[in-house]
Protein backbone atom coordinates (compact mmCIF):
# COMPACT_ATOMS: atom_id res chain seq x y z
CA UNK A 1 0.00 0.00 0.00
CA UNK A 2 2.70 2.71 0.79
CA UNK A 3 4.93 1.70 -2.17
CA UNK A 4 1.49 2.26 -4.55
CA UNK A 5 0.90 5.81 -2.15
CA UNK A 6 4.89 6.66 -2.63
CA UNK A 7 4.56 5.63 -6.70
CA UNK A 8 1.06 8.07 -7.10
CA UNK A 9 3.52 10.54 -5.31
CA UNK A 10 6.33 10.49 -8.14
CA UNK A 11 3.59 11.25 -10.82
CA UNK A 12 2.75 14.80 -10.67
CA UNK A 13 6.45 15.65 -9.99
CA UNK A 14 7.55 13.88 -13.00
CA UNK A 15 4.78 15.86 -15.04
CA UNK A 16 5.77 18.99 -13.47
CA UNK A 17 9.21 18.78 -14.37
CA UNK A 18 8.40 17.77 -18.06
CA UNK A 19 5.64 20.65 -18.28
CA UNK A 20 8.57 23.17 -17.22
CA UNK A 21 10.83 21.76 -19.39
CA UNK A 22 8.22 21.84 -22.40
CA UNK A 23 7.75 25.59 -21.25
CA UNK A 24 11.46 26.26 -21.03
CA UNK A 25 11.68 24.57 -24.83
CA UNK A 26 9.20 26.75 -25.69
CA UNK A 27 10.39 29.83 -24.64
CA UNK A 28 13.59 29.15 -26.13
CA UNK A 29 11.93 28.81 -29.88
CA UNK A 30 10.10 31.91 -29.47
CA UNK A 31 12.81 33.58 -28.50
CA UNK A 32 15.35 32.63 -31.07
CA UNK A 33 14.76 35.40 -33.88
CA UNK A 34 16.10 37.31 -30.80
CA UNK A 35 19.02 35.53 -29.90
CA UNK A 36 20.34 35.75 -33.78
CA UNK A 37 19.90 39.31 -34.04
CA UNK A 38 21.91 39.67 -30.52
CA UNK A 39 24.58 36.70 -32.03
CA UNK A 40 26.52 39.59 -34.06
CA UNK A 41 26.25 42.09 -30.70
CA UNK A 42 27.86 39.16 -28.60
CA UNK A 43 30.59 38.30 -31.08
CA UNK A 44 31.79 41.66 -31.34
CA UNK A 45 32.29 41.85 -27.74
CA UNK A 46 34.09 38.39 -27.29
CA UNK A 47 36.36 39.44 -30.38
CA UNK A 48 37.07 43.19 -29.75
CA UNK A 49 36.57 43.84 -25.98
CA UNK A 50 37.64 40.51 -24.34
CA UNK A 51 40.18 38.26 -26.49
CA UNK A 52 42.35 41.49 -26.12
CA UNK A 53 42.13 41.50 -22.64
CA UNK A 54 44.87 38.84 -22.85
CA UNK A 55 47.47 41.17 -24.02
CA UNK A 56 47.56 42.45 -20.13
CA UNK A 57 50.02 39.98 -19.67
CA UNK A 58 52.53 41.81 -21.42
CA UNK A 59 52.06 44.36 -18.44
CA UNK A 60 53.90 41.91 -16.25
CA UNK A 61 57.02 41.16 -19.23
CA UNK A 62 59.42 42.70 -21.11
CA UNK A 63 57.56 42.77 -24.14
CA UNK A 64 59.76 42.85 -27.20
CA UNK A 65 58.09 42.87 -31.11
CA UNK A 66 61.00 39.55 -31.78
CA UNK A 67 59.81 37.51 -29.00
CA UNK A 68 56.11 38.27 -29.22
CA UNK A 69 53.84 38.11 -26.05
CA UNK A 70 54.17 34.92 -25.24
CA UNK A 71 58.05 34.90 -25.43
CA UNK A 72 58.36 38.09 -23.77
CA UNK A 73 60.64 37.10 -20.61
CA UNK A 74 58.65 37.97 -17.02
CA UNK A 75 59.17 40.90 -14.89
CA UNK A 76 56.45 40.56 -12.30
CA UNK A 77 55.96 43.88 -10.94
CA UNK A 78 58.70 46.24 -12.23
CA UNK A 79 56.95 48.20 -14.84
CA UNK A 80 54.55 49.35 -12.24
CA UNK A 81 57.42 50.79 -9.90
CA UNK A 82 59.10 51.97 -13.25
CA UNK A 83 55.63 53.89 -14.01
CA UNK A 84 55.23 55.18 -10.65
CA UNK A 85 58.91 56.03 -9.46
CA UNK A 86 58.20 58.56 -12.80
CA UNK A 87 57.87 61.83 -10.76
CA UNK A 88 55.36 62.98 -13.80
CA UNK A 89 53.01 60.30 -12.91
CA UNK A 90 51.26 62.21 -9.91
CA UNK A 91 50.63 65.32 -12.09
CA UNK A 92 49.25 63.05 -14.86
CA UNK A 93 46.88 61.11 -12.64
CA UNK A 94 45.91 64.45 -11.13
CA UNK A 95 45.41 65.99 -14.81
CA UNK A 96 43.35 63.10 -15.09
CA UNK A 97 40.79 63.00 -12.27
CA UNK A 98 40.51 67.00 -12.50
CA UNK A 99 39.23 66.56 -16.19
CA UNK A 100 36.98 63.82 -15.20
CA UNK A 101 35.44 65.06 -12.91
CA UNK A 102 34.81 68.45 -14.29
CA UNK A 103 33.01 66.40 -16.94
CA UNK A 104 31.08 64.53 -14.70
CA UNK A 105 30.24 66.82 -12.65
CA UNK A 106 30.25 70.22 -14.69
CA UNK A 107 28.91 68.76 -17.80
CA UNK A 108 26.63 65.79 -16.52
CA UNK A 109 23.39 68.14 -15.89
CA UNK A 110 23.14 69.70 -19.04
CA UNK A 111 22.10 66.31 -21.04
CA UNK A 112 19.16 66.21 -18.57
CA UNK A 113 18.45 70.03 -18.44
CA UNK A 114 18.43 69.85 -22.46
CA UNK A 115 15.93 66.54 -22.51
CA UNK A 116 13.59 68.55 -20.43
CA UNK A 117 13.34 71.62 -22.13
CA UNK A 118 13.02 69.51 -25.60
CA UNK A 119 10.06 67.62 -23.73
CA UNK A 120 8.17 70.91 -22.92
CA UNK A 121 8.48 72.21 -26.73
CA UNK A 122 5.14 72.12 -28.04
CA UNK A 123 5.72 73.11 -31.60
CA UNK A 124 6.70 69.81 -33.47
CA UNK A 125 8.38 71.46 -35.87
CA UNK A 126 10.65 73.79 -33.62
CA UNK A 127 11.36 70.56 -31.34
CA UNK A 128 12.60 68.63 -34.62
CA UNK A 129 14.74 71.62 -35.49
CA UNK A 130 16.20 72.33 -31.96
CA UNK A 131 16.79 68.59 -31.58
CA UNK A 132 18.62 67.98 -35.11
CA UNK A 133 20.20 71.40 -34.37
CA UNK A 134 21.47 69.45 -30.52
CA UNK A 135 22.55 66.43 -32.17
CA UNK A 136 24.90 67.24 -35.15
CA UNK A 137 27.82 68.12 -33.06
CA UNK A 138 28.11 64.92 -31.73
CA UNK A 139 28.83 63.47 -35.16
CA UNK A 140 31.59 65.92 -35.54
CA UNK A 141 35.06 64.46 -35.49
CA UNK A 142 37.53 65.64 -32.44
CA UNK A 143 39.51 67.06 -35.19
CA UNK A 144 36.71 69.53 -36.79
CA UNK A 145 35.61 70.62 -32.76
CA UNK A 146 39.59 71.04 -32.30
CA UNK A 147 39.43 73.23 -35.43
CA UNK A 148 36.58 74.85 -34.61
CA UNK A 149 37.86 75.80 -30.84
CA UNK A 150 41.17 76.84 -32.62
CA UNK A 151 39.47 78.81 -35.16
CA UNK A 152 37.36 81.08 -32.55
CA UNK A 153 39.73 81.40 -29.59
CA UNK A 154 43.09 81.70 -31.28
CA UNK A 155 45.17 84.32 -30.06
CA UNK A 156 45.95 85.99 -33.34
CA UNK A 157 43.36 85.05 -35.64
CA UNK A 158 40.69 84.25 -33.29
CA UNK A 159 37.38 85.54 -34.16
CA UNK A 160 36.62 85.95 -29.94
CA UNK A 161 40.37 87.59 -29.70
CA UNK A 162 39.18 89.56 -32.70
CA UNK A 163 36.39 91.15 -30.83
CA UNK A 164 38.30 91.68 -27.96
CA UNK A 165 40.85 93.71 -29.58
CA UNK A 166 38.41 95.49 -31.43
CA UNK A 167 37.03 96.64 -27.75
CA UNK A 168 39.55 96.94 -25.43
CA UNK A 169 42.89 96.68 -27.60
CA UNK A 170 44.46 93.97 -26.41
CA UNK A 171 43.84 89.87 -26.77
CA UNK A 172 43.64 87.37 -24.34
CA UNK A 173 45.73 83.93 -25.42
CA UNK A 174 42.49 81.63 -24.27
CA UNK A 175 44.54 78.01 -25.83
CA UNK A 176 47.85 79.13 -23.61
CA UNK A 177 46.07 79.78 -20.34
CA UNK A 178 45.57 77.12 -17.82
CA UNK A 179 42.20 78.02 -16.35
CA UNK A 180 40.85 79.67 -19.70
CA UNK A 181 42.21 76.20 -21.34
CA UNK A 182 40.15 73.91 -19.08
CA UNK A 183 37.12 75.97 -19.81
CA UNK A 184 37.65 75.69 -22.96
CA UNK A 185 37.83 71.85 -22.81
CA UNK A 186 34.48 70.95 -20.56
CA UNK A 187 32.39 73.10 -22.37
CA UNK A 188 33.78 71.90 -25.66
CA UNK A 189 32.83 68.40 -24.43
CA UNK A 190 29.35 69.57 -23.79
CA UNK A 191 28.63 71.32 -26.55
CA UNK A 192 29.42 68.24 -28.63
CA UNK A 193 28.08 65.24 -26.44
CA UNK A 194 25.19 67.09 -24.72
CA UNK A 195 22.39 66.94 -27.37
CA UNK A 196 23.40 63.18 -27.87
CA UNK A 197 23.13 62.55 -23.71
CA UNK A 198 19.52 63.70 -24.21
CA UNK A 199 18.22 60.98 -26.00
CA UNK A 200 18.66 58.64 -23.58
CA UNK A 201 16.57 60.68 -21.02
CA UNK A 202 13.84 61.87 -23.37
CA UNK A 203 13.03 58.11 -23.46
CA UNK A 204 12.79 58.19 -20.05
CA UNK A 205 10.84 61.20 -20.18
CA UNK A 206 8.35 59.54 -22.57
CA UNK A 207 7.26 57.06 -20.09
CA UNK A 208 5.85 59.19 -17.45
CA UNK A 209 1.86 59.60 -17.30
CA UNK A 210 0.57 62.57 -18.57
CA UNK A 211 -2.25 61.77 -15.81
CA UNK A 212 0.34 62.89 -13.19
CA UNK A 213 0.91 66.43 -15.05
CA UNK A 214 -2.91 66.82 -15.64
CA UNK A 215 -3.44 66.35 -11.68
CA UNK A 216 -0.53 68.86 -11.06
CA UNK A 217 -1.71 71.79 -13.53
CA UNK A 218 -5.42 71.17 -11.76
CA UNK A 219 -3.94 71.67 -8.35
CA UNK A 220 -2.43 74.47 -9.05
CA UNK A 221 1.04 73.12 -9.79
CA UNK A 222 3.31 75.88 -11.56
CA UNK A 223 5.87 74.27 -14.27
CA UNK A 224 9.02 74.49 -12.01
CA UNK A 225 6.93 72.40 -9.28
CA UNK A 226 5.89 69.84 -12.12
CA UNK A 227 9.49 69.00 -13.22
CA UNK A 228 10.96 68.99 -9.39
CA UNK A 229 8.03 66.49 -8.25
CA UNK A 230 7.05 64.57 -11.27
CA UNK A 231 9.74 65.03 -14.17
CA UNK A 232 13.04 64.64 -11.91
CA UNK A 233 11.74 61.46 -10.12
CA UNK A 234 10.40 59.78 -13.15
CA UNK A 235 13.52 60.11 -14.60
CA UNK A 236 15.47 59.42 -11.71
CA UNK A 237 16.60 55.74 -12.20
CA UNK A 238 17.77 56.36 -15.29
CA UNK A 239 19.61 59.40 -14.21
CA UNK A 240 21.62 56.85 -11.32
CA UNK A 241 22.19 54.32 -13.98
CA UNK A 242 24.09 56.63 -16.60
CA UNK A 243 26.46 58.23 -13.17
CA UNK A 244 26.77 54.77 -12.35
CA UNK A 245 28.31 54.09 -15.91
CA UNK A 246 29.65 57.20 -16.52
CA UNK A 247 32.13 56.88 -13.18
CA UNK A 248 33.69 53.70 -15.00
CA UNK A 249 35.18 56.40 -17.27
CA UNK A 250 36.48 58.30 -14.04
CA UNK A 251 40.00 58.12 -15.22
CA UNK A 252 39.43 57.65 -18.75
CA UNK A 253 39.21 61.38 -20.16
CA UNK A 254 39.68 60.42 -23.59
CA UNK A 255 42.68 60.88 -26.04
CA UNK A 256 41.64 62.93 -29.16
CA UNK A 257 39.49 65.32 -26.85
CA UNK A 258 42.94 66.43 -25.07
CA UNK A 259 45.21 65.80 -27.94
CA UNK A 260 43.27 68.27 -30.72
CA UNK A 261 43.55 70.86 -27.76
CA UNK A 262 46.36 70.74 -26.20
CA UNK A 263 50.04 72.30 -26.25
CA UNK A 264 53.07 72.76 -24.76
CA UNK A 265 52.06 75.62 -22.74
CA UNK A 266 49.33 74.07 -20.64
CA UNK A 267 51.18 70.76 -20.71
CA UNK A 268 50.81 70.88 -16.64
CA UNK A 269 46.92 70.76 -16.66
CA UNK A 270 46.83 68.73 -20.41
CA UNK A 271 48.96 66.28 -20.04
CA UNK A 272 46.50 62.78 -19.16
CA UNK A 273 46.90 59.59 -18.96
CA UNK A 274 45.82 58.56 -22.57
CA UNK A 275 48.14 61.21 -24.13
CA UNK A 276 50.68 60.37 -22.00
CA UNK A 277 50.26 56.72 -23.03
CA UNK A 278 50.33 57.62 -26.56
CA UNK A 279 53.62 59.43 -26.34
CA UNK A 280 55.16 57.01 -24.68
CA UNK A 281 53.96 53.79 -25.00
CA UNK A 282 53.04 53.62 -28.88
CA UNK A 283 55.91 56.77 -29.52
CA UNK A 284 58.22 55.74 -27.38
CA UNK A 285 57.63 51.58 -27.91
CA UNK A 286 57.29 51.36 -24.45
CA UNK A 287 54.93 48.97 -24.66
CA UNK A 288 54.92 47.15 -21.63
CA UNK A 289 54.97 50.50 -19.57
CA UNK A 290 51.73 51.62 -21.44
CA UNK A 291 50.05 48.54 -20.84
CA UNK A 292 50.69 48.28 -16.88
CA UNK A 293 49.23 52.11 -16.87
CA UNK A 294 46.24 51.01 -18.81
CA UNK A 295 45.35 47.97 -16.52
CA UNK A 296 45.66 51.15 -13.86
CA UNK A 297 43.35 52.75 -15.17
CA UNK A 298 41.18 50.20 -15.90
CA UNK A 299 41.25 48.80 -12.17
CA UNK A 300 40.13 52.08 -10.76
CA UNK A 301 37.67 52.76 -12.88
CA UNK A 302 36.06 49.50 -11.91
CA UNK A 303 36.59 50.43 -8.24
CA UNK A 304 34.33 53.61 -8.73
CA UNK A 305 31.79 51.64 -10.77
CA UNK A 306 31.35 48.92 -7.84
CA UNK A 307 31.63 52.00 -5.36
CA UNK A 308 28.78 54.22 -6.85
CA UNK A 309 26.60 50.98 -7.29
CA UNK A 310 27.13 50.01 -3.19
CA UNK A 311 26.05 53.68 -2.96
CA UNK A 312 22.85 53.90 -5.42
CA UNK A 313 21.94 50.54 -3.84
CA UNK A 314 21.13 51.99 -0.41
CA UNK A 315 18.50 54.08 -1.94
CA UNK A 316 17.13 50.63 -4.18
CA UNK A 317 18.47 52.55 -7.33
CA UNK A 318 21.50 49.86 -8.32
CA UNK A 319 22.30 48.12 -11.44
CA UNK A 320 23.24 44.91 -9.88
Amino acid sequence: MSRQLAGEGHIPARNEGKALKSQRSKKFHQNVPLLILFLPVALYFALFKYAPMFGLVIAFKDYGFRDGILGSPWVGMDNFKLLFDNPMMANIIRNTLMLSLLNIFVGFPFPILLAILINEVRKAWFKKSVQTLVYLPHFLNWVIVGGIVVTLFAQQAGTVNMLIERLTGTNFPFLYNEFSWVSIYVFSGIWKSAGWGAIIYLAALSGISPDLYEAASIDGASKWRQMWHITLPGIRSTIVLVFILSMGNLMEVGFDHVYVLQNSAVSNVSEVISTWNYKMGLRGNQFSIGAALGMFESVIGLAFVVAANRIARRYGQSIW
